[in-house]
């Protein structure tokens, strides 16, 4: 597997962007991605295997080749589904750095970023977020635990303006940033820190 390659793609394709750890993937990753794929009307879902998460220093990471070769098994469940730890090979470290590139080299794809309510909560720590809602649609996918603050979290209410009714959710990879949308339904409580936890029989140091 070779992680810095870019899955295949056509002009005019509509992508969703899944970043993470993937440490590991499992089902609730799978569950966002194809929620993704039907909500949005999206032709695939790209899963960008992270070399390191900023935010969550000091915690032991597995090798990237790794988490991209089980992530990659994981993705197998939907062909839809493709697994790239290319960000390694750009030296993206944050999110901004490696939408920034994607949508400089890739400029004949609609790009939709994704992620999980959980996320939507701490977004305004991310370096650059403001740039990130101006570089492309985000959809946010609901999480247990976060129905109802998510919405409310500080990064919702300072981009209010930009929120797409739920409804309209088909139309987003279509619109031109800044313009999110919160999707509702069947939720995965699952973690990757929970999986790890329970594999090593031990909390996260």
């Amino acid at each position: 597997m070779r992680e810095a390659v870019l899955p295949p793609s056509a002009p005019g394709m509509r992508i969703g962007l899944y970043g993470g750890s993937f440490h590991p993937a499992h089902a609730g990753h799978l569950h966002v991605s194809v929620t993704a794929l039907r909500r949005l009307g999206l032709d695939r879902v790209w899963w960008l295997v992270t070399p390191g998460n900023p935010l969550k220093r000091g915690r032991p990471i597995a090798p990237l080749r790794e988490r991209c070769v089980q992530a990659a098994a994981v993705a197998r469940a939907d062909p839809r589904i493709a697994v790239t730890g290319f960000e390694a090979a750009i030296g993206a470290r944050f999110t901004r750095d490696t939408l920034r590139w994607l949508v400089r080299r890739r400029p004949r794809l609609r790009f939709v970023w994704i992620m999980g309510a959980d996320s939507l909560a701490s977004f305004h720590r991310w370096k650059g977020a403001a740039e990130i809602m101006g570089l492309m649609p985000i959809a946010v996918i609901d999480r247990p635990g976060h129905t109802l603050t998510a919405p409310n979290a500080r990064a919702a209410l300072r981009f209010s303006a930009a929120r797409m009714p739920e409804a309209a959710a088909a139309a987003l990879p279509d619109r031109a940033p800044p313009a999110w949308v919160y999707l509702h339904g069947p939720r995965s409580g699952l973690s990757s820190t929970q999986i790890r936890d329970a594999r090593d029989g031990a909390g996260e140091p």
